[in-house]
C-alpha cells in the first residue's frame, strides 16, 4: 500500500486535530470525528460485508448514506451471525465482518490458517436488551440471577410463576439468537457465566425480526437482542430493567453511554481485511463507516462512540491504509474490549 498525496492529507489533518483536542480542556474532548472528505475522482468496484445482526443495521445505514457520495459503489449487508461472519471473513469471500463480539481464538487461527490479516475497528455501543410483550403488566425488572435461573442449561423454570410466586402461572414462550449470533455469545457469558452455555427449548434465530415477532405475538413470551431492534418496535414490545446488582436500571442510549446499564452494555465491531483495504472503494468505504458511525449510531438505535475515542479508530485506519499499523491479527490475541466508561 504505497503513499498517495490524499493519504496524507488526510493522515495530516488527523494528526493536527488531535493535538488541538488533547491541548484542549477536558470538557471539550467530547469533539465529533473528522469528516468525511471523498476522494478525488469516481470510484467503483463492490464491497461485501456479513455477520452479526446487531451490526447490521449500523451497517446498512453506512452503507445507504455512503451510496450518495460513491453512487458506482455497490455495498452488500447480509446477517448471518457474528459466527456465521467470521466464517466468511476467514474464506476470504468478503472485506467486512461486521461482529457483536470480539474475534475469538479458534476463529483467529482459521483467518491465519487461510492467510487473512484484518483489522478491527469498534464502532459502536450496544445494550442487550430483554424484551417482553407490551401486554405483560406484571414485570418490569429481572434481575440477573433471574434471568440465569431462566436461561441456565439446566433450568427448570417453565412458567413465570416459577420466577416469582406473585406471576402468573402461564408458560414463557421464549425466543433468543441462535448460536452463531455474537448477542448469543455475550448474553451467555454475563448471564450464565460461559460463553455458549444455554437452555435449548426456546425459538432461536439470527434475525432479530423473527424475535421481535414472536414476543409481539405472544403476552406471555420473552426474548434478548440488540438495543436497535427494540427501538424499531415500542409499540410492540417492553424493554425490561435490569438489575445487575446496583438496582434496575432501563436500557437506553444514556444508561449504556455513562455504564450504568451493567453488565448488559457492550461494544460493536467491524473487522476489515487487510487485502480489502488495498483497495480505494474499499478503503473509502472504511473511512465514510468511521466518520459517520458515531451519528449513524444514534439514528439507529445504538450510542456512538465519545469524540476522542472515534478519533483513535480513524487514526488507526489511516495507519493501516498507510502500512503504518500491523493488523490485529498478528499480534498475541484481541485484546480485552473497553467497556462503556
Amino acid at each position: 500500500m504505497g503513499l498517495n498525496l490524499s493519504r496524507i492529507i488526510r493522515f495530516g489533518m488527523l494528526v493536527a486535530f488531535l493535538g488541538l483536542i488533547a491541548a484542549a480542556p477536558a470538557a471539550a474532548q467530547d469533539s465529533t470525528p473528522i469528516p468525511y472528505t471523498p476522494p478525488e475522482g469516481e470510484l467503483s468496484g463492490s464491497v461485501t460485508s456479513d455477520g452479526s445482526s446487531t451490526v447490521g443495521p449500523l451497517t446498512q445505514a453506512v452503507a445507504e448514506e455512503f451510496g450518495s457520495v460513491a453512487s458506482d459503489v455497490q455495498v452488500s449487508v447480509d446477517t448471518s451471525g457474528t459466527g456465521g461472519g467470521f466464517e466468511r471473513f476467514c474464506a476470504g469471500e468478503i472485506d467486512v465482518s461486521n461482529a457483536s463480539r470480539p474475534i475469538e481464538e479458534d476463529e483467529r487461527g482459521i483467518c491465519a490458517e487461510a492467510g487473512i490479516d484484518f483489522y478491527e475497528f469498534t464502532v459502536a455501543l450496544d445494550g442487550l436488551t430483554v424484551v417482553v410483550n407490551a401486554e405483560n403488566d406484571w414485570v418490569d425488572c429481572m434481575t440477573i440471577d433471574q434471568l440465569n435461573q431462566l436461561w441456565a442449561p439446566d433450568s427448570e423454570v417453565t412458567t413465570w410463576a416459577d420466577l416469582n410466586s406473585e406471576w402468573p402461572e402461564e408458560e414463557i414462550a421464549l425466543y433468543g439468537p441462535g448460536t452463531d449470533s455474537g448477542t448469543f455469545d455475550y448474553f451467555t457469558d454475563v448471564v450464565n457465566g460461559e460463553e455458549g452455555a444455554s437452555r435449548t427449548d426456546y425459538e432461536p434465530s439470527e434475525d432479530d425480526n423473527v424475535i421481535v415477532q414472536g414476543v409481539a405475538g405472544d403476552q406471555y413470551a420473552l426474548g434478548y437482542f440488540g438495543l436497535a431492534y427494540y427501538i424499531e418496535n415500542q409499540d410492540s414490545l417492553k424493554a425490561l430493567q435490569i438489575d445487575g446488582g446496583s438496582g434496575c436500571v432501563e436500557p437506553s442510549g444514556e444508561t449504556v453511554a455513562d455504564g450504568s446499564y451493567a453488565p448488559l452494555s457492550r461494544p460493536l465491531f467491524i473487522y476489515v481485511s487487510a487485502a480489502s483495504l488495498e483497495r480505494p472503494e474499499a478503503q473509502e468505504f472504511a473511512r465514510f463507516y468511521l466518520a459517520n458511525a458515531a451519528t449513524l449510531a444514534g439514528d439507529v438505535g445504538y450510542v456512538g462512540l465519545p469524540g476522542d475515542q472515534s478519533l483513535e479508530v480513524q487514526m488507526k485506519l489511516e495507519g493501516a491504509i498507510g502500512g503504518d499499523v500491523a493488523p490485529d491479527s498478528q499480534s498475541s490475541g484481541t485484546p480485552e474490549a473497553s467497556p462503556p466508561a
